[in-house]
């Protein structure tokens, strides 16, 4: 109880010491909020996007098996199909119909794929919030795509996908497989690729293999394979930031260590005046280390909490373009709050242990000094 005590009498202390040279902290706690508020916006983004990637590919194909025509992908036989269910361990082998179509008006890129969906009516499409957008149109309107063959196809908009999946539906147009097949000239014997579910999550590896022993011309790509170029990606870009925000994080550091390491002559002076009244080196330093603690952690707590609402609810405006990418259709959509308290803690090290460290050194050599030289000062 008399431990809790002191430290109460520490902390009063520290404050009104703080509150004496108040501009000067001031100043410190913006710069150094600023650049917590900075690393802790990518560090979230990063994971939170992370996430949302791990997700979306929940829910797909545990291999994708695309045919390679001179080191690029070509239309895959659906004979192939019939090879790829003679594999041990696979449960489902499925084609699929998909392609990119390029708009002249909006100068964007759409992808086009097609379903076998009861109920698709063939001159029918559903579109993405995004292409709705850019192409102005809705629901039970006619849009045009140019085939093929040079000739315009009309579609009417039956719907629009949610907004809760424009993460991965901004950019589609479905439509149903006859009207795919007769828009891109594709034969009725071709896919764009096929897909494998594999029953046991541990043998894909064995079975993609087996994919290249049988069907040499292809290439198999796991999950695994796509959710790790994602992760690389994001990691580039929250990589290519830091490296933009190096100078103002090199600039933070330069002014916290000049500022930890360098007291003024006031507060020399105040160390001088303790030390006459009695209070010794350690006491002098647990009051300087609380000091530091109350500057770095609240802008810690201030920047960790402009950060989270920056990213989660501001949609992380000021690093959107770099972070997520730049298309003409770009998907609008909210990240889902999370916090991995392992980053949190790797923050709290690297950003306010430092600081509370350097304010202890200046305090300990000040204190060493006779307190009627201090005080002359």
């Amino acid at each position: 109880m008399l431990w809790i005590e002191r430290q109460r009498y520490f902390i009063d202390f520290a404050l009104s010491s703080l509150m004496r040279r108040w501009r000067k902290n001031i100043a410190l706690v913006i710069v150094y909020t600023l650049v917590v508020f900075i690393l802790a916006s990518i560090v979230f983004f990063t994971q939170a996007i992370k996430r949302e990637a791990c997700t979306v590919l929940e829910g797909s194909p545990d291999i994708i098996v695309q045919r390679l025509v001179a080191g690029r992908q070509d239309l895959i036989p659906a004979r192939y199909a019939d090879e790829l269910r003679k594999i041990t361990g696979v449960s489902e082998v499925r084609g699929r119909l998909w392609a990119y179509y390029f708009d002249p008006a909006s100068s964007a890129n759409y992808t086009v794929i097609s379903t076998e969906r009861p109920g698709r009516d063939e001159g029918c499409v559903l579109m993405g919030q995004g292409v709705a957008r850019s192409m102005h149109a809705g629901k039970g309107d006619l849009i045009a795509i140019r085939g093929h063959d040079g000739s315009y196809q009309s579609f009417e908009v039956k719907d629009t996908f949610s907004s809760g999946s424009e993460l991965v539906s901004a950019d589609l147009i479905e439509m149903s497989g006859k009207d795919f097949r007769g828009l891109f000239g594709i034969q009725e014997a071709y896919f764009t690729d096929i897909t494998m579910k594999v029953r046991n999550a541990q043998e894909r590896t064995v079975v993609s293999r087996k994919v290249l022993n049988i069907l040499p011309d292809t290439r198999p790509i796991l999950r695994d394979e796509i959710l790790r170029t994602y992760e690389t990606a994001f990691a580039w870009r929250s990589g290519i930031l830091l490296i933009i925000f190096t100078g103002s994080i090199l600039a933070f550091l330069i002014f916290a260590w000049d500022k930890a390491t360098s007291l003024s002559i006031e507060e020399k002076r105040e160390i001088g005046i303790l030390k006459a009244i009695g209070w010794d080196t350690g006491e002098v330093i647990v009051l300087k280390s609380w000091e530091g603690l109350i500057i770095s952690l609240s802008s810690f707590l201030a920047g960790i909490i402009f950060a989270y609402i920056h990213v989660f609810f501001a949609s992380s405006t000021i690093f959107e373009p770099v972070l997520k990418g730049w298309a003409v259709v770009y998907p609008r959509f909210r990240l889902v709050p999370s916090i991995d308290p392992y980053q949190i803690t790797t923050l709290l090290f690297l950003t306010v242990l430092p600081y509370t460290i350097a304010t202890i050194i200046p305090s300990w050599i000040a204190s060493a000094i006779e307190p009627d030289s201090a005080m002359r000062l």
